[in-house]
């Protein structure tokens, strides 16, 4: 069972969720989806791109629901749209490897690996956290933008990042078939996987036991999708990501996969996942709850 689980008194058979927002601060459509979604009262757990231009928006609105929010950083080390983009807080210089031609991140986590420098892409991890926490979020954990952590260079920078600052990592539990199916080179998953059986041995800081996403690019039917989701989900503690936007033309011009977070507004800012909740009988956890352990 997982033994972070066990001290907040699940038990082995109790199914735990994360629901979890992603790409807050990305733009003012995602921003507003996630305050709908929790002026439902039911939701209250994403992560905020802090490099983004509408991250002072979401930090603002973090301050007016302190302690109600539970709000992490959303590690971010890639721009992958092609008309709207950002880039590094922590530097201008093209020697630290994170800029594009163009002056951005770059747009796929394989050109970050390729030319970033390391000690670079970590002070401007630690920098995201840093605003973060001066902007007066209470940020309750971290986890990472397109999976750019997954690098032998940057794996341990996040897991250093989680133990200073006593908050928890989004970090799966997944074996080397799995990593190297999402395209982690060999050596890397297993060191990850190492990593892993460390932490857990430890006990310092949690692993989440299975990852859930809805990926698929069609809207139809995306409540029933999540449904069949949770039905599937095994005990343990499950990180279910899903990318919410408010309709409109911002999000239409940004993202090409528009129709899906519109979709994903829909269904998290409405009263259904609150019934499947209920019908599946699944537990929602937000991250503040294991950073309390951790700190306990």
């Amino acid at each position: 069972m997982n033994a972070f689980l066990e001290r907040l008194g699940f038990a082995p058979e109790d199914r735990v969720v994360i629901f979890h927002a992603d790409d807050l601060g990305m733009c003012h459509a995602m921003n507003e989806a996630f305050m709908d979604i929790v002026r439902q009262g039911f939701l209250r757990t994403g992560a905020v791109m802090v490099p983004c231009p509408w991250f002072p928006e979401l930090a603002a609105f973090a301050r007016e629901q302190a302690g109600a929010l539970d709000i992490g950083v959303h590690l971010t080390l890639t721009s992958e749209w092609q008309t709207y983009r950002w880039g590094p807080i922590s530097t201008r210089d093209p020697g630290s490897g994170l800029l594009d031609a163009d002056g951005y991140f770059w747009r796929e986590t394989e050109a970050v690996h390729a030319h970033m420098n390391a000690e670079a892409a970590a002070a401007e991890l630690r920098a995201q956290i840093e605003r973060a926490l001066a902007a007066g979020i209470d940020v309750t954990h971290i986890d990472t933008h397109m999976g750019s952590v997954l690098h032998p260079d940057l794996a341990l920078v996040y897991i250093s990042l989680a133990q200073e600052y006593r908050i928890p990592a989004m970090i799966p539990r997944l074996s080397l078939d799995e990593l190297t199916g999402m395209g982690v080179s060999r050596e890397m998953a297993q060191t990850f996987v190492t990593m892993l059986n460390v932490l857990e041995e430890s006990g310092t800081l949690p692993v989440v036991d299975h990852l859930r996403s809805l990926e698929e690019p069609t809207p139809d039917a995306r409540l029933e999708k999540y449904a069949a989701v949770l039905r599937a989900l095994p005990p343990g503690l499950t990180h279910l990501l899903f990318h919410a936007a408010r309709p409109g033309e911002e999000i239409r011009a940004i993202a090409p996969d528009w129709p899906m977070r519109v979709a994903d507004y829909s269904v998290f800012a409405g009263e259904g996942v609150r019934r499947l909740v209920e019908e599946t009988g699944v537990k929602v956890l937000p991250y503040r709850a294991l950073r309390e352990v951790m700190r306990a």
